[in-house]
């Protein structure tokens, strides 16, 4: 498969079906219910915390809740700077899938934009990217050169994936044989669907990090005498992937 640098893709210009004025009132009343133009995620998820009736159930980090799933492991990354948590990690199956959420405009999305930049910054390292249809919309696959232990090439992959809400953002990595693996990403494509994000109220300018942090009630491994063996759903916070930080 060759690469390339990705090209910013444009918004598909709604075909006229005949809906005249109704049409436009759709429009009207999507934007003011503060849903991003071109919000297809509603037939597949992830979601909004007003899409859910109850916060049971779920991994409650802050901004993002996770559904619990047999063999998942969570993994929160910290920035070394100011050690606030900055994107949360969920292994399984031998890839990963990197979550990271961020406030957006009320009327537009961010995704098209950023996929740029991430392409951009790919090349920047001697990389190469490739937009792709995906699960979720247009997705990259990017490959970044590594040198192995024993000074051979190769590289690394990352399946970036990225989904616009109502004033939200999310952004998945996946990273692993999962990138490039369809039938292995099928187990983290599904998590990443039932992934709730909590926007708040609060004014926020586009593309802030929206805050993640420990569940109120969790105890980490090896913290405070708590055993090693215990909550292995959630492991303890650690710097991850440089791939995962581009963009």
């Amino acid at each position: 498969m060759l690469f390339g640098r990705g090209k910013k893709s444009k918004a598909k210009q709604p075909e006229d079906n005949g809906a005249g004025d109704n049409g436009a009132k759709e429009a009207a009343e999507t934007v003011e219910s503060g849903v991003a133009k071109g919000d297809f995620r509603l037939s597949k998820g992830p979601l909004d915390a007003s899409e859910i009736d109850s916060h049971d159930g779920y991994v409650d980090l802050g901004s993002l809740l996770i559904e619990p799933s047999e063999g998942l492991q969570l993994r929160l990354e910290v920035e070394e700077a100011t050690q606030r948590v900055v994107a949360v990690t969920m292994d399984l199956d031998g890839s990963s899938l990197q979550l990271q959420a961020f406030a957006a405009p009320r009327s537009e999305g961010l995704w098209d934009e950023i996929r740029e930049q991430i392409g951009q910054s790919v090349a920047s390292q001697g990389g190469e990217v490739e937009e792709v249809p995906g699960a979720f919309g247009t997705e990259l696959v990017a490959k970044l050169p590594t040198e192995a232990a024993d000074g051979g090439r190769g590289f690394r992959a990352a399946r970036f994936m990225g989904v616009d809400g109502p004033r939200w953002f999310l952004r998945g990595v996946i990273g692993g044989p999962a990138a490039l693996e369809k039938d292995a990403a099928q187990n983290l494509e599904s998590l990443f669907r039932k992934v709730v994000v909590i926007r708040g109220e609060n004014p926020m300018p586009p593309r802030e990090l929206l805050q993640l942090r420990l569940p109120k009630d969790a105890a980490v491994p090896g913290q405070h005498g708590v055993p090693e063996e215990a909550h292995e759903e959630l492991r303890r916070p650690e710097r991850g992937p440089e791939i995962t930080q581009i963009g």
